[in-house]
C-alpha cells in the first residue's frame, strides 16, 4: 500500500500555521514544514529558509540543491496546495516585517520583533508599492507576534500570471542545463590549468621571498589568493565534487589554512546574497555603511536582518558617502581586511552553535585550527622581512593585490536595481533585474575567475564555473524569449556605471543637506521676526 494522501491546505491554513510558529514553504505543490532543529543545522543558514516562509520556493530550491536533497525534503511534506494558472499566491515571510522565532530560557520558542517594517507610500521605480524596508523598532510599541495582516503582501507592480510564466520557463531551462551535462565538473580541462597557475604563483612567491625580493613575493602571494578565491567560491556552492563533506574540507584548507578567511562565514553570507540580491535590508553584500551606500534608502538608518543591528547613518557615514565615488578604489584596495574581521566575528558568534551537519562540530574546529595555522605561517613571513617597514609593505601589498576581485563583485550588482518587488517576483526575474555580466575577452577570463558571467551564475549557483559560458547562451535565449533584460557591459563601462551610481547617491546626500540647512535658516529667521 502506498502512503496515505496528504490533505489539501488552503492559503488561510498555511497562514494560520505560520502564525502558530511553523516554518512552511511550498515545493512543487507540496507544503513542506521545516523542523525547528533543521533551521539551525541548515548548511546555508537559517535565513535562507526564513526568507521563503509562506512562498513557493521551488525554483530557488532546485537552483541551490541536488536532486537527492530535494527528495529528502519531500519527507517533511504535511499537505498539498492547489497551484493555479497564476501560481501560488505568496504570503509575506515574517522575517520581511521584522519577526523571527527565538527560544526562551526554558527552551520554548516565541515570536521576537527585531525591527519595524516601513511600507512604501509611493509607487515609483525606486520605491514600488511592494517595498518593505526594516528600521529600528519602536520600544514603546508592543506586539506578541506577526498578524494575519502582516503576512499579506502589499500591492505589487508585477503580474502573478507573467511571473508564473517566467517560473515555468525557468524550470524548462534548468532541465536543458541538466540534459546538456553542464553540472559535470571539468576537472582536467577546467581545473588543470588553474592548479598549474596556483603552483606557479606559490613557487614564485617562495623563491622571491628566499631571494629577499619581498615586494615581488608579496605580489605573487596576493595573486595566489586572488585566484584561489574562485575555487573556494565553487566549493562553497558544492560545484566541484558536489559532495558536502569533500567540498567543505577542501574549501577549509584553501580558504582558512592558506587564505586566512572563514569559508563558514562566506557560505552563509553569500547564500543570503543570492536569495535576496540587492535588498537594502537583507542583502549583506550591499550593506557597507559607513563607507558605501548604493541607494538613498540607507539614509534611513536601516536595520539589517543579516547582521542583526541598525546600520546607523551617522556623521561618519555622511562624511564617507559624500565622497564615496572618489574613495571607491581606495576602499576596495583594503577590502580584504574587512573580510578577516567578518570571518573572525562569524566564528566567534557561532562558537556555541556551529553548523551541525555531517558529523557535528568538526567543520567549525577545522576552521579555527586552520586560521591559527594561517596566522602562524603568515605571521612568520611578515616578521621574516627583517624590518617593520618591509613587513608592513608585505602585509599591504599581499592583501591589496586581490582587490580587483572586490571591484568585480560590485560591478555585477551596485548599478542594478535595489527595489523590493515583493514575494510575487519570480526567481529568474529577480536575478536578471539585480545582476549583470562583465564582458571580457576569453584570454583574460581567468582574471575574473570565470565569474564575470554573474547572471548565469545567479541562475544556477551550483553550476561549475567552467561551464558558465556555454550555459550563458541558453540563459540569454531565455531572457529574450521572456522579454527580460540580460544586462552586460565591459569592465571599464561597468566601473563607470558603479561610480556614477555612487556619485548619484552622494549628490542626493548633498541636496538633502542643502535642504536641511535652508530649513534651519528659515526657522532661525522666523524666530527672529
Amino acid at each position: 500500500m502506498g502512503a496515505p494522501a496528504k490533505p489539501t491546505w488552503s492559503r488561510d491554513t498555511v497562514a494560520a500555521r505560520i502564525l502558530a510558529g511553523d516554518s512552511i514553504f511550498i515545493l512543487h505543490g507540496r507544503v513542506i514544514r521545516v523542523p525547528q532543529s533543521w533551521l539551525g543545522a541548515h548548511p546555508g543558514g537559517a535565513l535562507t529558509i526564513l526568507h521563503f516562509i509562506g512562498r513557493d520556493a521551488s525554483d530557488e530550491i532546485e537552483a541551490y540543491h541536488q536532486e537527492h536533497t530535494i527528495k529528502k525534503m519531500y519527507s517533511y511534506t504535511v499537505g498539498v496546495v492547489d497551484i493555479g494558472e497564476e501560481g501560488w499566491i505568496p504570503l509575506q515571510p515574517p522575517i520581511n516585517t521584522g519577526w523571527v522565532r527565538k527560544a526562551d530560557l526554558d527552551g520554548a520558542m516565541h515570536w521576537h520583533n527585531e525591527a519595524a517594517a516601513v511600507y512604501s507610500a509611493e509607487n515609483t521605480e525606486l520605491s514600488p508599492s511592494s517595498q518593505i524596508l526594516l528600521v529600528k523598532k519602536d520600544e514603546t510599541v508592543t506586539a506578541t507576534g506577526p498578524s494575519l495582516q502582516s503576512l499579506q503582501t502589499p500591492p505589487s507592480p508585477l503580474s502573478l500570471k507573467i511571473q508564473a510564466q517566467h517560473s515555468a520557463a525557468y524550470k524548462e531551462l534548468h532541465r536543458r542545463i541538466v540534459d546538456a551535462g553542464l553540472y559535470q565538473t571539468r576537472y582536467i580541462a577546467g581545473y588543470g590549468p588553474e592548479v598549474a597557475r596556483y603552483i606557479l604563483f606559490a613557487v614564485t612567491s617562495y623563491v622571491a621571498y628566499q631571494s629577499q625580493w619581498y615586494f615581488f613575493s608579496a605580489v605573487s602571494l596576493g595573486a595566489l589568493w586572488h585566484q584561489l578565491v574562485f575555487t573556494v567560491h565553487d566549493l562553497g556552492h558544492l560545484g566541484v565534487t558536489h559532495d558536502w563533506v569533500k567540498d567543505r574540507v577542501i574549501s577549509i584548507i584553501i580558504a582558512d589554512w592558506i587564505g586566512g578567511l572563514s569559508i563558514g562565514w562566506w557560505v552563509q553570507n553569500h547564500n543570503i546574497h543570492h536569495v535576496v540580491t540587492n535588498h537594502p535590508s537583507h542583502d549583506p553584500d550591499i550593506q557597507h555603511l559607513p563607507f558605501f551606500a548604493i541607494t538613498p534608502d540607507f539614509f534611513r538608518s536601516l536595520y539589517s536582518s543579516y547582521y542583526k543591528r541598525e546600520m546607523t547613518f551617522d556623521r561618519a557615514s555622511q562624511f564617507f558617502i559624500g565622497m564615496q565615488h572618489r574613495l571607491f578604489y581606495v576602499i576596495m584596495s583594503l577590502a580584504r581586511f574587512n573580510l578577516y574581521r567578518l570571518s573572525y566575528l562569524h566564528l566567534w558568534t557561532t562558537r556555541n552553535e556551529p553548523i551541525k551537519v555531517r558529523g557535528g562540530r568538526w567543520a567549525w574546529w577545522l576552521e579555527v585550527v586552520g586560521l591559527a595555522f594561517w596566522w602562524l605561517w603568515y605571521g612568520s613571513v611578515i616578521r621574516g622581512c627583517g624590518s617593520w617597514q618591509k613587513g608592513l609593505m608585505y602585509l599591504l601589498v599581499s592583501n591589496m593585490v586581490p582587490s580587483p576581485l572586490h571591484v568585480q563583485i560590485v560591478l555585477s550588482h551596485y548599478s542594478r536595481s535595489t527595489a523590493d518587488l515583493g514575494p510575487a517576483e519570480s526567481f529568474a526575474h529577480r536575478q536578471l533585474r539585480t545582476t549583470s555580466d562583465v564582458i571580457c575577452h576569453p584570454s583574460v577570463a581567468f582574471l575574473h575567475g570565470g565569474l564575470h558571467l554573474q547572471v548565469t551564475h545567479h541562475f544556477f549557483p551550483r553550476l561549475p564555473r567552467h561551464n558558465l559560458l556555454e550555459a550563458s547562451h541558453l540563459v540569454k535565449e531565455y531572457a529574450n524569449e521572456q522579454g527580460l533584460e540580460y544586462a552586460e557591459f565591459g569592465f571599464l563601462d561597468g566601473n563607470s556605471d558603479v561610480r556614477s551610481t555612487l556619485k548619484g547617491v552622494a549628490d542626493q546626500l548633498k541636496l538633502m543637506r542643502m535642504v536641511a540647512d535652508a530649513e534651519i535658516r528659515e526657522a532661525i529667521e522666523t524666530k527672529r521676526n
